[in-house]
């Protein structure tokens, strides 16, 4: 796959995607969180370490995760299972992990608070 596209929408940016979708519009690639906070909880910076060594990578085994970022097999264990849960990873039938795209661009904006 190629880009994938990280961003912070509005549950009606969301739904607005969502029907262009079922009408035939293709969509681009995209990981959404509903507010900035949870995106920087989810992709907290060891979180988003493991992103940047799987990138275009495809599927590795959690061992070779871990080599890659150089942190123990546990440590790195409990941040692939929330980026797993969080739709970030995905897991083939063997067991390997992959975040199946070649690059990633980050896009939100932030406001002035109301």
């Amino acid at each position: 796959m190629g880009t994938v596209t990280i961003t912070v929408d509005s549950t009606e940016a969301f739904r607005q995607r969502v029907k262009a979708a079922f009408s035939g519009k293709r969509q681009a690639e995209r990981i959404s969180f509903e507010s900035f906070d949870l995106l920087w909880k989810v992709l907290a910076p060891n979180r988003m370490a493991l992103v940047q060594a799987m990138t275009g990578a495809g599927p590795i085994s959690l061992r070779e995760v871990a080599r890659r970022v150089g942190r123990d097999v546990r440590a790195v264990h409990s941040d692939v299972h929330m980026l797993l849960q969080a739709g970030v990873l995905r897991k083939d039938d063997g067991g390997r992990i992959e975040f199946p795209y070649t690059a990633v661009h980050v896009e939100f904006t932030l406001k002035t608070a109301a």
